[in-house]
């Protein structure tokens, strides 16, 4: 077997243990991109709904149920289970050895899996029309909180394998640098562990007594609260992976090698600690935090920007280096000579553009005054869809067509479908969401169905006709790209199978691969800890003010 450039030692794996881990990480695929198929055709008929040039699509009760289970599929299971799947693979590959405990993973699986689908029941029955935020005091039915936290209490299973086997090794492998790819793996399953514990508290102590009727009321101040612990770091969870392939395979895939292996591990580092205690930037409009909160929120949600920026220099550098290895000249000749019918150099590339704009986008919500111009309109799901659904899906794409071969062992169906699909899906999510952008900024409003909202207003809806009905193309292309994708991977089942040799793993070099890397850049204990202190100083009192002052609670309503 190929080795990783991290340090890892030249260990031939089983084929018991390759054939496990790959069924493993093939079921978990299967649910994540099953829940992809599923909420596309939802989120194609949001968009056409919401335009209101479709009369017969118009349905208030459809329109939320079909946006709240389109939220909760693409969000919570597209994402969980394809970071589950890829989680495995990484952690068998990466570091040479068997998997801490199958057994402990296939449970975590079915757990997740289960609660997936209690929930889906009320969701597409209607009865969980509650978006993918669950804001109290509306309530959904007691089936949606219990399948959600199985779903997270699923996954916390595989955080628990991550960071064991992470652990495994280093006590095999004393002053080794952990691999790259495993090092951000296991900092991302660390922070899913911090991040999920606020919607957890909020689901098992607040969500779920209410729905079955053992409590008459909650604060649905806390609520919010707790759940903004949630509500940013599992941005950085979706986008550990793409930053990953990124930083890990694309480089071998262009033909190069990785700029700087240190500059990646401060990143992952800056991204675990900065990303989880910043989450109230997104309550800035709430009464209930007091400013001096807010100010420390944001002024960490400016800081999570770095690693951002380190991200994209180490990348396009890494790009340069592989460009000019393949003969390019000048100052940016390098560009063109790049491989761009690879399908992960073609969405490496198409993910920075799109992460460009919309980490932009992300510094405007930050900031306090500006925040307050597009909170709450169609900006701001313009900016997450760039930034989830573009940046981060379309490699959650690449990696898939990257380790579909090696986990199913059939050359990959028509690598030119495959260039079309991801074209296509950064084509439609410019037209998307670009238009969402613009119409934030003259006032429309989201979460609500935008023509019955506005009926008495007609002039106002006349004049974002034209923004709709862009936005209606762009849903639209979205719709083939992702089921093209669908498409593609099933067709590989059927293609001929491939040899043991292109079965075979191996991951980027860095140009100067570390022999030792400075302790606090191999380390997980010391930057726990620092992310308990930091979380008891940015969240401690705005959660605990809930029991020391009297604050309105409210009774349920929506089940």
């Amino acid at each position: 077997m190929a080795t990783s450039s991290t340090g890892s030692s030249d260990i031939a794996l089983s084929t018991e243990t390759i054939k496990s881990t790959n069924k493993l990480a093939f079921w978990n695929f299967v649910v994540a991109f099953a829940a992809f198929a599923l909420a596309l055709p939802m989120g194609a008929y949001q968009v056409l709904e919401r335009s209101g040039m479709f009369p017969a699509l118009e349905n208030a009760a459809v329109y939320y149920a079909s946006t709240s289970t389109h939220g909760v599929l693409m969000a919570y299971v597209l994402s969980t289970f394809f970071i589950m799947g890829f989680g495995y693979h990484t952690a068998v590959h990466s570091l040479k050895q068997t998997l801490w405990s199958p057994r402990f993973a296939w449970i975590g699986f079915w757990i997740s899996t289960i609660g997936v689908v209690l929930a889906a029941l009320p969701l597409l029955t209607g009865h969980a029309s509650i978006l993918y935020t669950f804001y109290p005091p509306e309530i959904a039915h007691p089936a949606f909180y219990i399948g959600a936290a199985m779903l997270v209490i699923g996954s916390w299973f595989w955080c628990v394998i991550m960071v064991i086997s992470t652990v495994q090794w280093k006590k095999a492998n004393p002053n080794k640098p952990v691999p790259l790819i495993m090092y951000g793996t296991v900092l991302n399953a660390l922070l899913w562990l911090w991040t999920s514990v606020g919607v957890a508290a909020e689901v098992v102590f607040q969500l779920i007594p209410m729905s079955l009727g053992w409590v008459d009321s909650l604060d649905p101040g806390l609520a919010r609260v707790l759940f903004s612990e949630t509500l940013h770091g599992i941005v950085y969870f979706w986008l550990f992976p793409a930053y990953l392939v990124m930083y890990t395979i694309m480089p071998k895939e262009a033909g190069g090698k990785l700029f700087s292996d240190e500059f990646a591990r401060i990143a992952f580092l800056m991204l675990f600690i900065f990303s989880v205690p910043i989450g109230m930037h997104h309550l800035y409009m709430d009464p209930m935090i007091a400013a001096g909160w807010k100010l420390l929120h944001m002024f960490g949600t400016f800081m999570v920007a770095v690693p951002t920026l380190i991200t994209g220099f180490s990348i396009i550098a890494t790009m340069e280096i592989a460009g000019r290895l393949r003969g390019g000249k000048g100052l940016f000749g390098w560009i063109k000579t790049l491989d761009y019918t690879n399908p992960v150099v073609l969405a490496s590339t198409l993910s920075l553009l799109m992460l460009t704009v919309g980490g932009w986008g992300g510094v405007i919500n930050a900031a306090y005054s500006l925040d307050a111009l597009i909170h709450n309109t169609q900006w701001i799901p313009g900016h997450f869809h760039l930034i989830y659904g573009g940046t981060t899906v379309i490699m959650y794409f690449a990696a898939a067509y990257w380790l579909w071969p090696k986990i199913t062992g059939h050359q990959l169906f028509s690598n030119k479908l495959v260039l079309t699909q991801l074209w296509l899906w950064f084509i439609g999510m410019w037209i998307t969401t670009m238009p969402w952008h613009y119409l934030g900024l003259v006032g429309q409003p989201r979460r609500v169905d935008t023509v019955q909202a506005y009926q008495q207003a007609e002039e106002l809806v006349r004049s974002w006709d034209f923004s709709m009905l862009i936005m209606n193309f762009g849903a639209l292309i979205l719709l083939v790209s992702g089921l093209l994708f669908v498409y593609i991977l099933f067709m590989t089942a059927r293609e001929p199978a491939i040899s043991k040799a292109d079965r075979e793993v191996s991951y980027a070099e860095a140009i100067h691969p570390p022999l030792h890397v400075p302790t606090l850049l191999n380390s997980l204990a010391f930057w726990n800890w620092a992310m308990l202190i930091y979380l008891i100083a940015s969240y401690g009192y705005p959660i605990l003010q809930f029991w020391f002052i009297g604050t309105p609670e409210s009774p349920a309503w929506g089940i």
